[in-house]
């Protein structure tokens, strides 16, 4: 994928230029660009493509960290435990 694509409007470059970002910041900037990323797009490809053009040369940036995290699986929702959770609630 191409960085244009990846990164339409700049924001994840644009993170890796601001001095002292925090990683509450870079997961917010995140979201920001994910909700830009047009609806079928492949995501998951355009966070390698990010990856690879700037978390290669910033390894210790909270963006990457960020954009690794976006690359793995959400845990499996549990089960809510104790009396709520084994009630059937559909009647």
């Amino acid at each position: 994928m191409e960085l244009a694509e990846a990164d339409p409007k700049g924001l994840v470059r644009e993170s890796y230029r601001i001095e002292g970002i925090t990683p509450g910041e870079c997961r917010s900037i995140f979201m920001d660009w994910a909700l830009s990323i047009p609806v079928g797009a492949p995501v998951a490809d355009a966070v390698r493509t990010l990856i690879a053009t700037y978390g290669g040369p910033n390894p210790d940036h909270p963006m990457t960290a960020v954009l690794h995290q976006a690359l793995t699986a959400p845990e499996a929702p549990r089960r809510r435990g104790g009396r709520i959770g084994r009630q059937n609630l559909s009647g």
